[in-house]
């Protein structure tokens, strides 16, 4: 029997890991490859912001894991992960039920040499009071189709003569982090794209966005020679950037700060911090921190299983030389992650010593929409140089096109891009339901 290797989780690493281990090992019958996910289709993360402002049709954008397997050579299974016998090396899936709540696919185990744990994070509501129930969150395509038709909702209601309710086309977007300073550029240019399309009962400076943050400055986890050109444009696009200002409760109609003060918003959602799913704590005791990550080496093998793997954001990682400090959960480590791991499992079947893992930053790139975009590229021969503008809204969409070549390959991913040429005349920019 051939080496069993699952990966458990979808997201852009574990589809990249699969494509990639399916092209070699799979095809050449020395391993047999397994995705698993609790979905049928995958889009990338990064897009959710433009998902949720209606800037991106999400169906358009999908990719399908069954014709993926098909194309690449292995094999997918539809399921979310539940239980660990690591005795046994099985993972125990839950079962599948379809929109009536019927099974669709029943429960049941699948086995393994090897397991790869790859299914990404959530969005942490740190347990403030009220966040769970009246926020919105982005960490998948549902969410971000249920924000996008709340909004179109409001601009209908609006269209059709009906008087808007209080703090209605007020949106306030808690964390200022990458994507919660991309969904409020995002927000601002839908608002022009809604009015120029016809729906003009609301003018684009009514909708009110806020963006708030518990730190001292946006984008923190990035340098602030980007922190503050970003500031900047967003003031000018005419979005409330609230900084020093922690976010004690949510209610209904708005959120209240812990300095007291009250921000009326009808739309909430929220985009501050992360944390592994909550099934990965304890696991099987698999050693896990304290927002759920797995523990693991350098050669990304869990603390406690040598058969077990960890990566992307679900994993802490240690990062050498950083003083205690983990690998960031940035999807660049998840990719460079994904391809050691190709080369890894390769190796460990063949019975070969396995690379460490070393975290190289090739720099950061925010997207303002078609406004802008601001980041810094890093390399061994040119050092950190800033990119502002026309030309690092270039280098951002160059990062879901190398996305695309990783799971298509160049000629498939050109053939998308001139497809997505082509469609632009042919498709409203906003999507409109």
């Amino acid at each position: 029997m051939s080496h069993r290797i699952v990966i458990v989780g979808g997201g852009a690493g574990g589809l990249e890991l699969a494509t990639r281990l399916g092209k070699t090992l799979g095809k050449k019958r020395k391993a047999q490859v397994t995705l698993v996910d609790a979905n049928l289709t995958h889009i990338w993360k990064p897009l959710l912001h433009e998902v949720a402002a209606g800037s991106l049709n999400s169906s358009g954008d999908e990719l399908n894991y069954v014709a993926q397997a098909k194309w690449n050579h292995f094999e997918f299974q539809l399921g979310r992960m539940t239980g660990l016998d690591r005795e046994q090396r099985c993972i125990h899936l839950g079962a599948s039920l379809d929109e009536q709540g019927e099974v669709l696919v029943p429960e049941r185990e699948l086995p393994y040499d090897t397991l790869v744990i790859a299914v990404g994070s959530t969005t942490n509501d740190f347990g403030t009071l009220g966040a769970a129930e009246h926020c919105l969150f982005l960490d998948t395509r549902e969410q971000a189709e249920r924000f996008h038709k709340r909004m179109l909702n409001q601009y209908l209601r609006a269209h059709s003569g009906q008087s808007p309710e209080p703090g209605q086309l007020s949106i306030a977007i808690v964390g200022a982090g990458a994507t919660g300073v991309e969904l409020a550029a995002e927000l601002h240019h839908a608002a022009h794209q809604l009015a120029a399309y016809g729906l003009n009962q609301i003018r684009p400076e009514d909708m009110r966005i806020t963006l708030i943050e518990a730190g001292p400055r946006v984008l923190p986890a990035l340098p602030e020679r980007i922190g503050k050109p970003v500031h900047s444009t967003l003031e000018k696009l005419g979005v409330t950037v609230m900084t020093n200002a922690a976010v004690s409760e949510v209610t209904r109609d708005g959120l209240i700060t812990q300095q007291g003060e009250h921000i009326a918003a009808g739309l909430k959602v929220w985009a501050a911090g992360i944390r592994a799913p909550g099934f990965l704590k304890d696991l099987a005791g698999l050693e896990s921190n304290r927002i759920n990550q797995l523990q693991v080496r350098p050669t990304l093998q869990t603390t406690r299983d040598d058969n077990i793997f960890a990566f992307g954001d679900c994993a802490a990682c240690p990062q050498p030389g950083s003083e205690g400090r983990n690998v960031p959960p940035r999807a660049q480590a998840a990719h460079q992650q994904a391809s050691m791991l190709a080369r890894s499992l390769k190796l460990r079947i063949d019975g070969q010593p396995l690379p460490e893992y070393r975290y190289r930053d090739y720099g950061s790139l925010i997207s303002l929409s078609s406004f802008s975009a601001v980041g810094n590229l890093m390399g061994n021969l040119t050092g950190s140089v800033m990119l502002e503008g026309w030309l690092a809204r270039m280098f951002y969409v160059s990062l879901y096109r190398m996305h695309q070549v990783a799971l298509y390959g160049p000629l498939r991913t050109a053939a998308l891009m001139l497809g997505d040429r082509i469609s632009r005349g042919t498709e409203p920019r906003l999507k409109l339901h």
